[in-house]
């Protein structure tokens, strides 16, 4: 969520070079699959600089998709830097999953047959188990029943298969259950019913996705070449929480402030995880998912920047299914890979000179069990809430997420002070017992923060998320959009939210009729379509998938060249009414009781002209129901303030032409 501030303006700079740009210039073939995430929102667009784009950062090939997720079963899928569809259906058993490790196997394919020999690096991120959690019936059937126990006694399962597996620390204690979380026998039983089969679906969603990492790694195996590949595998962060405390079936409704209820999921609960959903779990399974650590995603105690770790590489580690506890960070990977590898970080990277790696290589440990953890120092921030881990000590701080940061609060909030190398799960608070080790470990994260550009706090993302991003189009009047041409994303598309608007597609229509999208923007989950079927012209606004309002033509359409509009007058706050005009001519109405408040895609469902990218908006018809007539143009014009007469002007439009 970008600021403007230079540690916070969304854009990687080349002082800061990619392991892959390191890598390259040392002769590796570099690819990048899946989820990519380090391009700024008002670049997402196929026309837009591609400067942030994977092939302008080292990476050879590219296969994956550009947001922080996506659909599993309907992807905006990116090859190399150029937007395609996806290479068969959903009803054809087309699932993200797969596709990602089969083009995986793809590039090594690709790469083994001109060279044999020659080495590679590959960045391979998934969008699981990120939301919306989807796999295919058959994995998540396999789990039927197994979290009917609930989450604080699965919660105590987990801890004791950490204990004897040695993954946690002897002493750990398990973590209390907090108070918003709810005991699981304090729940009705459709809640347990409920909740229980988003675990179902959740588990059989990650067993879906090892099982195709698998199939990379048995690739490699078949080929030889496992035992000398480097691999680090590492989850995304703690467990995410953001599916709120029921869980979420449309997941577009979290950032438009809608707050599922257990009576609005219950009634999906059959199709959860399948095509129709883009669910996430309910909180108390996050909660338990970090077992035993406190808290999740978002939050800066253990259970939120805590992840496991595997390193795998048999010819440089002798080592077999040992644990390594030695404190390490994400910035540390990049220096272990160099180090294993015997290469010098940079100084200069194409042209550009570098910045120094703030990390440490943790190659030492691969070897030596007890070797000291070579960091010394590491801070933290998420959205407004600050920690720092020194020695073995943490001083850890949370901001109320969404609340404006004043001076005030900064003075009031209470630092908690744990003493992790004996308290791996933040059980005793030690801020009273040694205010010294605190007030030390506090001035320590204001000089990291002034030193990595942390600066100034900002713990309003909440209350940004529906706002317009820098770069994105401008707020003018009138807009042309030519036929089927890339989707416009949330950020770069035209803003018609809670504005009287108007969409006018200049046509001719065949002899035999026409049928087809005109202009449309996001999905079945949210989003708006302007469409022709059976002769007549339909709008439908689906507002989060819980309404859809619709308007239809009372009259056929004509033949020939035509206009067909629709006008949406705003009259309140997120509503209006609705109008459909053939040749400047009223052909139907109705009212929009509730319109989209903030966002209208989560996933990459752009805005299209002359059909519906990735899933439809509505079910009336079938994605991506391209426009069969002639399509010479959609205009769209956007009231700048309330009282305009959108309607007179394609009325006057229409007479003109």
């Amino acid at each position: 969520m970008a600021t403007g501030y230079p540690g916070y303006n969304g854009m990687i700079p080349k002082e800061n070079g990619f392991l892959s740009e390191m890598l390259l210039a040392q002769g590796y073939a570099t690819f990048a699959i899946g989820k990519w995430h380090l391009t700024l929102a008002a670049e997402y667009a196929s026309g837009a600089s591609k400067e942030r784009w994977p092939l302008s950062r080292g990476f050879e090939r590219f296969y994956g998709f550009l947001g922080g997720k996506t659909n599993q079963w309907a992807p905006t899928l990116v090859h190399d830097s150029h937007y395609i569809d996806q290479p068969y259906s959903w009803k054809d058993g087309y699932h993200l999953n797969i596709d990602l490790a089969d083009q995986a196997m793809r590039y090594i394919t690709d790469l083994r047959t001109v060279a044999p020999e020659k080495p590679f690096f590959m960045y391979y991120c998934l969008g699981a188990g990120h939301a919306p959690h989807q796999a295919e019936p058959e994995w998540i059937e396999r789990y039927r029943g197994k979290f009917d126990i609930g989450w604080d006694a699965w919660r105590e399962q987990v801890f004791e298969r950490q204990l004897n597996m040695g993954i946690i620390p002897r002493n750990t204690v398990l973590s209390q259950r907090p108070q918003w979380v709810r005991a699981w026998d304090q729940l009705s039983s459709e809640e347990r019913r409920l909740y229980a089969r988003q675990m179902e679906v959740f588990a059989g969603f990650m067993e879906q996705t090892d099982h195709h990492i698998g199939r990379v790694i048995q690739d490699l195996e078949q080929r030889g070449e496992l035992d000398n590949t480097l691999i680090f595998l590492a989850s995304d962060n703690g467990a995410s929480a953001e599916g709120g405390e029921h869980g979420s079936f449309n997941e577009c409704q979290f950032p438009n402030r809608i707050e599922p209820s257990v009576s609005e999921n219950i009634k999906h609960i059959d199709e959860w995880g399948s095509v129709k959903s883009f669910a996430n779990y309910a909180w108390g399974w996050a909660w338990a998912g970090n077992t035993p650590l406190r808290r999740w995603k978002r939050y800066l105690h253990q259970g939120g920047m805590s992840d496991p770790l595997i390193v795998h590489w048999p010819k440089g580690i002798k080592a077999r299914g040992e644990v390594r506890s030695q404190y390490t960070h994400v910035v540390d990977i990049t220096p272990t890979i160099l180090d294993a590898l015997g290469l010098e970080r940079p100084t200069i990277l194409n042209h550009v000179p570098q910045r120094p790696l703030e990390g440490v290589s943790f190659a030492h440990s691969f070897h030596d069990a007890q070797a000291s953890t070579r960091k010394k120092v590491q801070y933290y921030e998420m959205i407004a809430s600050r920690a720092i881990w020194a020695d073995g000590w943490k001083a850890v701080v949370e901001q109320p997420q969404g609340e404006m940061l004043t001076e005030e609060m900064l003075q009031q909030q209470r630092w908690e002070l744990y003493h992790v190398a004996e308290d791996f799960s933040e059980t005793k608070d030690l801020a009273e017992q040694y205010p010294d080790k605190l007030s030390y470990l506090i001035e320590q994260w204001w000089i990291e923060a002034g030193k990595y550009n942390v600066l100034p706090l900002d713990s309003r993302m909440q209350l940004r998320m529906g706002e317009r991003k820098p770069g994105s189009r401008p707020p003018a009047p009138r807009h042309v959009f030519e036929p089927f041409g890339s989707p416009q994303f949330e950020y770069t598309s035209v803003n018609l939210k809670n504005r009287s608007h108007s969409i006018c597609a200049e046509v001719a229509i065949p002899d035999e009729g026409a049928q087809g999208v005109l202009f449309a923007h996001g999905s079945w989950f949210s989003g708006y379509s302007l469409y022709v079927k059976n002769d007549r012209l339909v709008y439908v606004h689906n507002y989060l998938g819980l309404q859809e309002y619709r308007v239809i033509s009372t009259q056929t359409l004509p033949r020939g060249e035509c206009t067909l509009a629709f006008v949406f007058t705003r009259t309140g706050e997120h509503c209006g009414h609705g109008r459909l005009l053939i040749n400047g001519h009223s052909v139907g109405e109705g009212e929009i009781s509730r319109t989209i408040p903030a966002v209208i895609e989560t996933s990459g469902e752009g805005q299209c002209c002359g059909y519906d990218s990735g899933l439809p908006v509505t079910e009336d018809y079938e994605a991506p129901f391209r426009f069969t007539g002639l399509l010479r143009r959609v205009v769209v014009e956007v009231s700048p303030g309330p009282g305009e007469d959108l309607e007179g002007q394609v009325r006057a439009a229409f007479t003109d032409h």
